[in-house]
């Protein structure tokens, strides 16, 4: 029975179907994108892409085990040039985004979609979206790459699968704008993959007819029941799969994290030459300022000439 009681966001379910044969994530996000997006000045186009990537980030990183850093990077030569969201093995999870303002006023007027949140892709351009999982020292770094090419975000990401991985995959991302003055960005995203490690007993024809099935299931899910705060996240589940050996296995919360801090910054900063330190003072100042969380740091320079 559904609740009335409104269900918090910021978590990622991880279920099973059909006997464990595959393996589903599903994600709702509403404080974490809030918060980063708050932390900058970003037009209502930077800030929607800025969101999808987040969840987006966050359902790629929650199918992985890893003990570290997960960061998912946008790279391209149209209006956003980069985007990067991280997130910790904690669940911490910050982003960014670089662009350039003139050049999205003048293709948003030459679109005619001034103002209005576009496809992905519409901004990003050509380039490359790169995954990496970080461990720490004296571990490999893990890494893929893939061309940016698709309609939009999640077929940019389902070509890293199809060209990479070779693994049966199919996600749907989610995004909400703010409307009205007390409502917030939301995001989400479900991805549904077949476990490399798990065997069945259907015959091929029979798995694949099973696959489709599921895929459809996925794709039918709407925007407003990923975003209905009555609904859990097993509430939609049981409404997808549940013809399908629906199994919810745990859950995950996340919440906005950023890991600058003063000494970073000044031992990054102590690494520079004297001309570079000059050229950065200002009133006798130099001042850093994290792309991330926007925190300023304010360093006299002779702290800096410390080797």
């Amino acid at each position: 029975m559904t609740s009335s009681k409104s269900i918090p966001f910021d978590n990622c379910t991880s279920f099973f179907i059909e006997n464990g044969v595959y393996q589903g994530r599903f994600i709702r996000l509403n404080k974490v994108v809030n918060t980063i997006i708050s932390k900058h000045n970003y037009e209502k186009p930077i800030a929607a892409v800025v969101a999808e990537s987040t969840a987006l980030g966050a359902l790629l990183a929650s199918q992985l085990k890893y003990e570290g850093l997960f960061t998912l990077q946008i790279q391209s030569n149209g209006v956003i040039n980069l985007v990067v969201v991280d997130i910790t093995s904690e669940g911490k999870i910050r982003a960014c985004a670089r662009y350039d303002k003139q050049h999205l006023e003048e293709s948003q007027k030459l679109r005619k979609t001034s103002g209005e949140i576009e496809s992905a892709p519409h901004l990003l351009g050509g380039g490359y979206l790169a995954f990496t999982v970080d461990q720490g020292p004296n571990t490999e770094l893990y890494q893929g790459v893939v061309d940016l090419q698709g309609k939009n975000l999640s077929e940019c990401a389902l070509r890293y699968f199809k060209q990479s991985e070779q693994i049966d995959t199919d996600l749907k991302l989610f995004l909400k704008a703010p409307e009205g003055e007390s409502a917030s960005w939301l995001s989400a995203g479900i991805m549904l993959q077949k476990m490399p490690s798990k065997g069945s007993l259907l015959s091929p024809e029979e798995e694949a007819e099973t696959w489709n099935e599921a895929k459809i299931f996925l794709q039918s899910l709407s925007e407003d029941e990923v975003f209905d705060a009555t609904l859990s996240a097993e509430n939609i589940l049981t409404r997808l799969f549940h013809d399908n050996k629906l199994h919810i296995a745990n859950s995950k919360d996340y919440e906005f994290g950023c890991r600058c801090s003063r000494e970073k910054l000044l031992h990054t900063l102590q690494t520079f030459s004297k001309e570079d330190i000059d050229a950065m003072i200002e009133n006798n100042k130099v001042t850093a300022t994290c792309n991330f969380c926007s925190e300023q740091y304010v360093f006299e320079p002779g702290e800096l000439r410390k080797q």
